[in-house]
């Protein structure tokens, strides 16, 4: 698989935008706990990314995107710690992939681009969360992710009940 993987250009398009709502919405409507609960409303869609984009003009986060056929169709985040004993890490977040899309490479072609990105802020720590009932549990193991362990009932999936969660680590080598 090789899909070019970029940063979102700024300002994005509205066409970005609505596929970056449409990519959110599709992994809530999947089932992925990721911060959301269902019904999820337009306007928090809209507030989330806002937010986002705000965080990346500041360069404390990174917004990496991959496109099929002109459209967004995967995103993932890596937020850069700002505090001074902590500006060798960054925590990966909301690696997206649109359900149409998966099983294609694209998780993994986006985890690496934001390896890349991570050592190209001067990050050499990598470390993330994602849900122990979750797809993505292969997608770190074969990346080189460490588990470092469970914390049970830490957040709720978007339907409602509480869902364990599995936290893991990597370190990164220079470029």
């Amino acid at each position: 698989m090789n899909r070019p993987i970029e940063p979102l250009p700024t300002p994005p398009t509205a066409a970005d935008l609505a596929d970056l709502s449409a990519l959110l919405r599709d992994a809530v409507e999947g089932g992925a706990s990721i911060g959301f609960m269902l019904p999820l409303a337009d306007a928090e869609v809209a507030a989330f990314w806002a937010d986002v984009l705000a965080e990346v003009a500041a360069n404390q986060r990174v917004l990496l995107v991959a496109r099929a056929a002109g459209r967004l169709v995967g995103s993932v985040q890596l937020e850069l710690a700002q505090r001074p004993n902590s500006r060798h890490r960054a925590e990966l977040q909301k690696l997206l992939v649109l359900r149409a899309h998966r099983s294609r490479g694209l998780g993994a072609a986006l985890l690496a681009a934001a390896e890349d990105h991570a050592r190209r802020h001067q990050r050499s720590l990598v470390v993330l969360d994602t849900s122990a009932s979750g797809n993505a549990l292969g997608l770190y193991a074969r990346g080189g992710y460490t588990r470092v362990g469970v914390i049970p009932r830490y957040a709720t999936d978007p339907d409602g009940p509480l869902i364990d969660t599995v936290i893991y680590y990597k370190e990164l080598s220079a470029a």
